[in-house]
This record gives structure tokens, C-alpha cells and sequence, in this order.
């Protein structure tokens, strides 16, 4: 309608003004005015120096002539609300109901190929509560970009090397007696992640002793004896000394089969993955291309650093006096290895949280500066941290929420609701562990993604698994009311006389609400938000729950009967693919 809208004003302001107007601002009307849709009258102005009021009137009067769905209008001050007859929005209905594509834009031979970075964890831990945060917005945007019609690859790169996983590899030689996973009765990425408190435990222990025998703290932490081991190690592994490439690999490979288990409960996939072990090296290949550009410089003690203070910002290192590589050596390699992968590729995407935002400041300019074209094509989705009443999570410390393990107690705690709730007659066992890791799951990734990516996030479990307010499972349990009413209404109960039937005001808001699905995907996809799609179906869902505790829907009236069952089964399409955006499953019974 607002495309409809648009096309005659434009023509209007043409033929009457002479004056080409493109852009209109139109809108959903508020609740205290009446009408369906606003037209904001202000910016017009300028183009057609006259009254608020009675360009409004104006403009009110030739859509009532020329339009025939705009039935009347209404103006309040500089805002012409506009009421669409209730025949529009029936018909709408009907196409809605016969388009199983409404809202999503399919991928074609022109659409963008876009790259969405997310996850990208260290193989010195477990994923916990951050990573959890971090995949479910990578995922969902990606599910977002492709249904607006993007070419979209999921992707992750894997620091797999470095400082943080020799210390993990250091405390295991040193504490683990050949400990293996299976003899451990642990994931891998679990008990790699054991030794990496481990190793942060000793280190302080040493430090301490160091201290408390003479030496000046500052010193302390360097001189470390198991810290001087873990950058030992570091050198050797860069030298590809044979027994740490084999514990390296080893221990690695004990992560990978951890994550993998996470990323499978979790919903999550990727269609590439990028190491660091790899990109490193390309990335010392474009610290030489900077230095023969002069865009780099080298340090007396050979350390190689990037000067950004005329651009604002501050020095950058980018290779140590001993050779050894940076995270930014590493991510200008990956860079261009993606775009030499996808040399089509219209933009990238880093999922990552908002304390990186300075380096990836730097890294889209110092691509810019080494002539990269699409360096102008890279976004960082920055995103707020994940706190829990407890405070702030610390890796080394051992202090993280494990990713398992809350999702362990979703499921628990989304099982202990449903048994309260006593709604599970004549399902089997299986099904109702099917149905708690759906309710659960969709609980937890629904408190995520609901609120703005660049906010932090207090998680609360318990709260997340509530049935009424805006939860997941709140939005669940109303697609599942909807299949029941569905079933009970039978097949070919869909199909209704557009003449003769009339609409419920109820029911004209639900349409509403569902004519602004394709403009939600639209809006979430340019702003990477899916928090725009969550509220968007929670307020879906109370307007289709008003409508439902307030108009009977399986009347005897098999015209109006018809209308309705229409009307819930286009609600559960698009509660449906709402929920598939953020990667929820909308189950058929709660």
C-alpha cells in the first residue's frame, strides 16, 4: 500500500506542482488517531509552501478520488492519516495466504554475495554465555541478509595458535599425566580449557613467590619461569619444531570435537573455516607489501608498526622484534584471502564484541591504506557483553558460564515449566525431550537476539523460560495454539467469498501488523538488527492474542469461519518465519 500511495502522490505533485517528489514518508498511523496509515506533511513543505493543514486536506482529498482502497482521512496538524478500506486488506489476506515467499526476497543471478564472519573462538576453552551471544547474532543475521535476497556464506576464523593456546599446552605437559578426554570423562574443549585455568593458577603462584622473594611485581610477571615456557613453546611452534606441532595438533583436535558438539545444539553451521595457523603467514606476506608501499616502518628493534595519527587514531604493531605475529598480522591475511576466495564478494561481516571496535578501526584502514578496493565494503557488528547477576565472566579465572552448560539448564529449567504447566498429555518421552530442548533453545536465543545488538545483555535463565510476556516461549506457545486451531478446523477451510465477507477491527490490526513483515526483514537486514524481527513477532503475537481472547474463530458462519482460520494460518507463516529468522523452531504443540 505504501508503494500504491507513493506512485500517485509522486504523479500528483508532477501534474499539479510540476515538481519531482520520489520520497514520501509514510507510516503506520498511531493508536490515538484514527486511520491506517500517516503521510507526514512537513518535509513537503518546502516544495509546496502552503498550511500543514491544508496540503494535508489537499493531498487527503485527490487520494480519496484517485485511489480507491483510501476510503477517507483525517488531519492533525502536519499528518494526513489516511483509512484503507477493509476490501484492501482482505484481498490482502488472500495473496498473503497464496504466497509462500511473502516477506523474503529469493536469491537471483544479481544479488549480493555477501560473507558473514561469526563464533571465530580460541582452542584454549570451552565457547561460554559470550560465544553464545556472538553465534546466535552471526547465524541470525545471516538468516536475515539471505531472506532479503543477499548471496550469504557463513564463515569463522579459528585462532588456533598463539600465546593463549600455549599456555593451555605448557600446563598440560606439565599437570596432565597424559589426561586425555575419554580418561578425563570430559569434552575436549573442556578439559583443554582446564588447563588453561590451570596455567593462569601457577602463574600467579609464581608471581607471588617471585614478589615475595625480592623482585618488583611489573618484573615478576615477566620473569614467570612457566610464562617464559608458554612464549618458549610460542617460538618453537613458529619453527615448526616437530613434538609441539604434534601436542599442538593433538590438543586441537580435542577442541574441534568439542565445539562441534556445541555448534550442533546450538543450531549453528559454517560453509568455510579459516585458521590462524594458516593466515598468519599470508598476513606477514602483506606486513612486506606495506613495507615496500611505505605505508609500514620498522622500529630499531625490528619490530614492523603502522603510524595512524594523522587519521586519529594511534600506532599500530604489527610484527614483534622476534618475528612473531599480532592478531591484526593475522586478520589483514584472512582478509585477503576471503576476497581472493570470493572475488565477487560485495561486503564482509565481522561478528565480533564492541571492546574490539578500536581494532577493527584500524584493520579497515590499514587495508584501505595498502589500496584495497573493498576494504570500503567491510562491517564490524559490534555488540554489547553478556553479564549474569554475578558479574563479569574471566576466562582464566574459570569464572565463565560454559555454553553446555547453560544450555543444560535451559533445557532443565524449560522442563520443570511445561511438567508445572501439565500440557504434555499423549506425547511420548521422546517428544517431550524433544520439545524442552525447543522450548529451551528458543528461550534462550530469543532473550539474546531481542534486545539491540549494541546494548549489553543481563542474562537471566529463569526469566527467559517464562510463558507469558516477551519471551520465546510466550511467542512459541502462540504458534502452537494456532496449528491446534488449524487441526481442529481441517483442510480447505482457508478459502472465502472477498465480496461478502466484512472484517473485525481486531482483525484489520493483525493485518496490519502482518503488512509490516517485508518491511521489518528490510529494515533488520540494512541495520543488522535482529532485534528489529523479535519485537517485530512479539507484537504480532499480542495483537493476534487481543484478537483471539476477543473474536470466536471457528464460527458457524463457514464465510467468516473461513476469513479467520485464513487469517491464524498467515499469523503462523509469519510468527514461523520470524522465529527461522532467529533460528528458533516453532513447534506444533506446547
Amino acid at each position: 500500500m505504501e508503494a500504491l500511495l507513493t506512485k500517485h502522490l509522486s504523479g500528483y505533485f508532477k501534474a499539479q506542482h510540476n515538481k519531482e517528489v520520489l520520497v514520501f514518508e509514510i507510516q503506520p498511523t498511531k493508536p490515538q488517531f484514527e486511520g491506517d496509515l500517516t503521510l507526514v506533511v512537513f518535509p513537503l513543505l518546502k516544495i509546496v509552501p502552503k498550511k500543514p493543514a491544508d496540503l494535508a486536506a489537499e493531498l487527503g482529498d485527490f487520494l480519496v478520488d484517485a485511489v480507491s482502497e483510501v476510503q477517507a482521512y483525517n488531519v492533525v496538524q502536519g499528518f494526513l492519516n489516511i483509512e484503507i478500506s477493509d476490501a484492501y486488506y482482505i484481498n490482502f489476506l488472500l495473496e498473503l495466504s497464496q504466497n509462500p515467499n511473502f516477506g523474503f526476497t529469493p536469491i537471483s543471478a544479481t544479488s549480493d554475495t555477501l560473507l558473514v564472519e561469526y563464533s571465530s573462538p580460541n582452542t584454549n576453552k570451552p565457547l561460554h554465555l559470550g560465544h553464545i551471544r556472538n553465534n546466535l547474532l552471526g547465524a541470525s543475521v545471516s538468516n536475515i541478509l539471505a531472506a532479503h535476497g543477499d548471496n550469504v556464506h557463513t564463515t569463522q576464523i579459528i585462532n588456533d595458535r598463539g600465546i593463549h593456546i600455549c599456555k593451555s599446552m605448557v600446563a598440560w605437559q606439565k599437570f596432565g599425566n597424559a589426561e586425555t578426554p575419554e580418561t578425563a570423562g570430559l569434552k575436549g574443549d573442556a578439559l583443554v580449557g582446564k588447563y588453561y585455568v590451570l596455567f593462569d593458577q601457577q602463574y600467579k603462584k609464581e608471581i607471588a613467590d617471585l614478589v615475595a622473594s625480592g623482585v618488583i611485581e611489573d618484573q615478576a610477571k615477566i620473569d614467570a619461569p612457566i610464562l617464559q615456557e608458554a612464549k618458549d613453546m610460542l617460538l618453537k611452534w613458529e619453527q615448526n619444531d616437530p613434538d609441539v606441532r604434534s601436542l599442538w595438533e593433538q590438543m586441537n583436535a580435542w577442541v574441534y570435537d568439542g565445539f562441534a558438539k556445541t555448534y550442533s545444539r546450538l543450531g549453528v553451521h559454517f560453509e568455510s573455516y579459516y585458521y590462524e595457523s594458516d593466515t598468519y603467514l599470508l598476513g606477514k606476506e602483506t606486513v612486506d607489501e606495506g613495507l615496500s608501499k611505505g605505508v609500514f616502518y620498522t622500529k630499531d628493534d625490528g619490530s614492523v608498526w603502522v603510524d595512524l595519527r594523522e587519521d586519529g587514531l594511534d600506532e599500530k604493531l604489527l610484527l614483534r622484534s622476534d618475528g612473531t605475529s599480532v592478531y591484526m598480522t593475522q586478520d589483514l591475511g584472512t582478509a585477503r584471502l576471503r576476497y581472493t576466495n570470493h572475488p565477487d564478494m560485495k561486503g564482509m561481516v565481522y561478528t565480533v564484541g564492541n571492546e574490539q571496535d578500536y581494532h577493527f578501526k584500524v584493520l579497515f584502514l590499514i587495508l584501505k591504506k595498502l589500496g584495497y578496493d573493498w576494504a570500503s565494503q567491510l562491517h564490524h557488528l559490534s555488540y554489547g557483553m553478556v553479564d549474569l547477576p554475578s558479574g563479569k565472566m574471566k576466562s582464566r579465572e574459570g569464572t565463565v558460564v560454559d555454553a553446555d552448560a547453560l544450555m543444560d539448564e535451559m533445557h532443565a529449567t524449560a522442563k520443570q515449566i511445561s511438567q508445572e504447566l501439565g500440557k504434555l498429555d499423549g506425547m511420548t518421552d521422546d517428544e517431550k525431550e524433544t520439545l524442552y530442548h525447543t522450548i529451551g533453545m528458543g528461550a534462550l536465543k530469543y532473550y539474546i537476539l531481542k534486545v539491540d545488538p549494541k546494548k549489553r545483555i543481563l542474562f537471566d535463565p529463569k526469566a527467559s523460560v517464562d510463558f507469558s510476556g516477551n519471551t520465546g516461549p510466550f511467542i512459541q506457545y502462540t504458534h502452537a495454539r494456532i496449528q491446534s486451531i488449524l487441526r481442529k478446523a481441517g483442510e480447505n477451510n482457508t478459502v472465502y467469498d472477498t465480496t461478502t465477507v466484512s472484517l473485525h477491527n481486531k482483525e484489520k490490526a493483525v493485518l496490519k501488523m502482518l503488512g509490516q513483515f517485508p518491511a521489518t526483514v528490510a529494515a533488520a537486514a540494512k541495520q543488522y538488527s535482529p532485534a528489529l524481527i523479535a519485537n517485530y513477532v512479539y507484537d504480532l503475537v499480542k495483537h493476534y492474542n487481543s484478537y483471539y481472547q476477543e473474536v470466536p474463530i471457528l464460527v458457524e458462519d463457514s464465510n467468516t469461519k473461513s476469513l479467520r482460520v485464513a487469517l491464524c494460518a498467515a499469523v503462523g507463516q509469519v510468527i514461523q518465519k520470524s522465529l527461522g529468522l532467529l533460528g528458533i523452531d516453532a513447534p506444533e504443540r506446547m
